[in-house]
């Protein structure tokens, strides 16, 4: 299936590595121009190369630190001025630290939100004007399942990713009937260099136990998910506006 996004530009928030790396590549192989960002300049030269191997686009990258609200909206304009254009905009954050709820204070709290809300927020309202005078776009907020299905051992993650689904909501209504769609990718487990660091010599173990759990049995595949963010920018997928999909195996119980 041709998606229609050859020579489309996106850009991708957090896309050294992991789950965001992994729609980068997606997002190349499709033949579109494709704008990196990430905190450590040696991964994101890896990363770089990675992608420029995937397709015929070009890759630009640049070292960000996402949590600079300035420096994240600085990013998004440097892509849409070197490339003429901006077309996609997938945001993405790192994870956050695991643990139950009532282990974290006040101050975790609050940076959590400002790691994993606010990056979302200044890329988004960065490229709302360069998306609404183009006339089409897609703008893809990468959070969790924890906004579907809280975990007891993360309890901060729904608190801090909640916001993400109000805000897509809200951009929703600000884009209008602008050609320009919003919709939120919560991802369960996926094999990424973080569950590695989490779980340390043990991953293996710790994922099949994980793995368990899930209806499907099974870790999600980076690059499948890469996939389902490929489509969700595609030209086909101009109805899909306004929603959560999840992808998680089938461990969100709930009907909501």
């Amino acid at each position: 299936m041709d998606l229609g996004i050859k020579d489309r530009v996106a850009a991708v928030a957090a896309s050294s590595s992991g789950l965001g790396l992994a729609v980068a590549k997606a997002l190349a192989r499709e033949g579109a121009h494709v704008s990196l960002c990430g905190r450590d300049p040696a991964r994101l030269a890896r990363a770089h190369a990675e992608v420029n191997a995937e397709g015929p686009g070009e890759v630009l990258s640049h070292p960000v630190d996402i949590g600079d609200e300035a420096a994240a909206a600085a990013w998004v304009r440097h892509t849409a001025d070197t490339f003429g254009g901006l077309d996609v905009v997938v945001t993405n954050t790192g994870g956050v630290p695991f643990g139950p709820v009532d282990s974290f204070g006040v101050a975790d709290v609050r940076e959590a939100v400002e790691q994993n809300l606010l990056p979302h927020v200044a890329i988004t309202l960065a490229a709302l004007p360069i998306l609404r005078a183009r006339g089409w776009g897609r703008v893809l907020m990468i959070a969790s399942e924890a906004v579907r299905q809280p975990h007891p051992e993360s309890g901060l993650s729904s608190v801090a990713r909640l916001g993400v689904l109000g805000h897509m909501k809200g951009l929703v209504h600000a884009f209008g009937a602008s050609g320009v769609t919003v919709n939120v990718l919560a991802p369960g487990f996926h094999r990424t260099p973080i569950l590695d660091e989490q779980f340390g010599a043990e991953v293996d173990a710790e994922l099949a136990k994980v793995a368990g759990r899930i209806p499907l049995g099974r870790i999600g595949d980076v690059d499948h998910f890469g996939a389902l963010a490929a489509f969700l920018a595609s030209e086909q997928a101009d109805y899909v506006t306004g929603t959560v999909l999840v992808a998680d195996g089938g461990n969100t119980r709930g009907f909501a």
